[in-house]
């Protein structure tokens, strides 16, 4: 009876042993696989911080594109309402008509990016409120007299004037455009600026075919 005592306390503690080792690395690998998962998901949820910054950095170009586009696109607005009472033509009614739909929406455009980036937005009461010290030139823009001699017209007259005038401002958006695409550093930006390029390019030469060139 006494021998077998020491030998079943051995066996109980053996037991023990084993079951504590077990235990224990049970723990161990779960705890392992948590750990690694939520590091992946951190790292594919994240980005990185130079990646965050380079999708919303703009530079002084980006910005007086921007600048620069809204007084040009607001004329080539208020030159198309003209059409609708003034013009004889259909064709030139209805390019009136694209343009506005087109230029209207950029407007907002280049307007909310100009806020996201705390920089000016050029008052709406007029072009002459730009300031030009941003560097673009404006291209292509009509004075006050070519607009007011534009609204004194009607008929085939003012069709022939609207055209020639409309494909000068045309000519310029896109030279403005081509600026940024080669300068810019604002992606949203730069593919307006090849939207521009393309549709405009496109309105040129419908003008250009009802002027007969």
């Amino acid at each position: 009876m006494t021998a077998r005592r020491p030998l079943a306390r051995r066996a109980s503690a053996i037991a023990a042993t084993a079951a504590a080792a077990a235990l224990l690395a049970a723990c161990g690998s779960n705890d392992k696989p948590a750990s690694s998962g939520h590091d992946m998901n951190s790292m594919s949820s994240t980005p990185s911080a130079p990646a965050a910054a380079t999708q919303g950095s703009h530079n002084r170009q980006d910005t007086a594109f921007a600048q620069g586009m809204i007084p040009h696109h607001r004329q080539a607005v208020a030159m198309a309402d003209l059409a609708p009472s003034r013009a004889k033509s259909s064709d030139v009614k209805t390019l009136a008509t694209t343009i506005k739909k087109a230029q209207d929406p950029e407007i907002t455009t280049l307007s909310g990016w100009l806020k996201g980036w705390g920089e000016k937005v050029p008052a709406a009461d007029g072009e002459d409120n730009m300031d030009h010290s941003s560097g673009h030139d404006m291209s292509g823009m009509m004075s006050a007299d070519d607009m007011t001699k534009l609204e004194k017209l009607s008929g085939a007259a003012f069709d022939t004037a609207f055209l020639h005038m409309m494909v000068g401002h045309h000519q310029g958006a896109i030279d403005m455009a081509k600026t940024e695409q080669a300068k810019g550093a604002y992606g949203p930006a730069k593919n307006l600026a090849k939207s521009i390029i393309a549709s405009q390019t496109v309105e040129i030469t419908q003008m250009n075919k009802l002027l007969g060139k």
